[in-house]
């Protein structure tokens, strides 16, 4: 979990209808006021300055723009504080936007347009301006949405864009409160559970020091929750909203526990990085080098530890290594072995090596060269593998070999391809290493936090 540290780095319903005669049909009430089908005729040189802008940004300076920031500000004379206007914002209370703030008016999984929207519950809007007009917190809106695209290019797609813009604009103008939304547009740090988005946040209000954000009163409420499925309700999709709110610190609620005071339903974390950075679990086993010169084959998933490895134990021991993602093929692979194992040097083929039929290629050569061959076996499960892969991609100080997130199929096909290996298919000796966390604490407290 961050530490509060980072810090400095962080039913009203209505009862008066009538009931004889029945309607026939009842309608779905527009979110389209009168007003704003009149402002949509109004030429733009008549029109108000827009309430919200917007602008792109990057998680680095050579990357294009996958973070979408709106900043919405009404005008001063149409809110009314009950608080002082000079109070100091020292709490904030984020929430997801899509299921958590407002739902589909047509029933819909997704919207099919801008308008297609209505408040998730009658009370949200009421309880929103509550929290900014008396309550003194920042509101804001913490959004992954990777259904649209800042990517300026000619064959992306804008309408996603426009609409996503247009339905916040409607939102926010009938919050009427000053209101940031940040959304993440692709698997990269700013997405969810990842804290780039609350990284960015807190640069925007100037939140540095220990008394700028109250940590224990600020919120988050998301409806990526883990919850487990129950009677008339469906398991959640993700965890991705309750481990956001463990990463920054601060206290987490879905939305019907927010709003409508209903009582935690039982959740499920599909992974804990703390069980794996325990202090306390065995170490790593050595690797002993017993043959003058041998082959080494590692088995694993992407993302296991295999190239870690390497550099901590067979590296100082004076193992050539090859590896297919620098080489690029496998052929390369094969020659640059070759060439090694002529010089009389070691060769450790850092590579999945998932099936026996790509290692009994391996285990040919070295009896080409009447070299043993032995195999190391990374037992790290596919969520330990994509936990590292993320933590790797994301954070410059531990991917010394710059390595790019790796996709979702990357780790499925391993799973698809692996063949457990066996000393019957002509290893001298088979070494399993089970993954354990070895790190200084500042990367154990990346490393704990959650990536996925």
């Amino acid at each position: 979990m961050a530490s509060p540290a980072r810090v400095l780095q962080k039913r009203k319903s209505s009862t008066d209808r009538s009931i004889s005669p029945p309607p026939l049909r009842r309608k779905v009430q527009s979110t389209t006021t009168q007003t704003a089908v009149a402002t949509f005729f109004t030429p733009t040189s008549q029109k108000p300055p827009e309430k919200i802008s917007w602008q792109g940004r990057a998680p680095n300076d050579d990357t294009p723009s996958t973070l979408l920031v709106g900043k919405f500000e009404p005008p001063t004379s149409s809110v009314t504080e009950v608080s002082s206007p000079n109070l100091k914002r020292n709490k904030v209370a984020a929430f997801d936007f899509d299921s958590t703030l407002i739902q589909t008016s047509s029933g819909k999984k997704h919207s099919s347009n801008a308008q297609d929207w209505k408040w998730w519950h009658p009370s949200v809007p009421g309880i929103l301006r509550k929290l900014y007009l008396e309550d003194g917190f920042r509101v804001v809106v913490i959004s992954n949405q990777g259904g649209i695209s800042l990517k300026t290019d000619p064959k992306s797609p804008k309408v996603r864009l426009a609409d996503f813009k247009a339905k916040v604009s409607a939102v926010l103008n009938r919050l009427n409160i000053p209101v940031g939304i940040y959304a993440a547009t692709e698997n990269d740090i700013y997405r969810k559970p990842r804290t780039g988005m609350w990284n960015e946040l807190l640069e925007d209000y100037d939140i540095h020091l220990p008394g700028d954000l109250n940590l224990r009163e600020s919120i988050f409420v998301g409806d990526a929750a883990g919850r487990h499925a129950s009677t008339g309700k469906s398991k959640d999709f993700a965890c991705s909203d309750r481990n956001f709110a463990e990463n920054v610190g601060i206290k987490f609620y879905t939305p019907e526990e927010y709003f409508l005071k209903e009582t935690s339903r039982p959740f499920t974390r599909t992974f804990e990085p703390e069980d794996h950075c325990s202090r306390n679990t065995t170490v790593s086993p050595k690797y002993e080098k017993v043959n003058p010169t041998e082959v080494a084959i590692f088995c694993g998933s992407p993302g296991a530890g295999k190239s870690t490895f390497y550099w901590k134990q067979l590296e100082p021991l004076g193992y050539a290594r090859v590896n297919q993602d620098i080489l690029k093929t496998r052929d390369k692979c094969f020659k640059a072995a070759e060439q090694y194992l002529n010089e009389g040097t070691s060769v450790v083929v850092d590579n999945t090596n998932a099936d026996r039929d790509i290692r009994s290629k391996w285990v040919a050569l070295a009896a080409k060269y009447s070299v043993p061959i032995r195999c190391v076996h990374f037992l790290a499960g596919v969520q330990v593998c994509e936990h590292n892969d993320a933590v790797r991609a994301l954070n410059q100080t531990m991917n010394p070999e710059k390595r790019k997130l790796l996709p979702k199929l990357a780790f499925t096909s391993f799973t698809s391809r692996f063949q457990k290996p066996e000393l019957t298919e002509g290893f001298q000796d088979i070494i399993e290493v089970p993954f354990k966390f070895e790190g200084s604490e500042a990367q154990r407290e990346i490393w704990s936090q959650h990536w996925v």
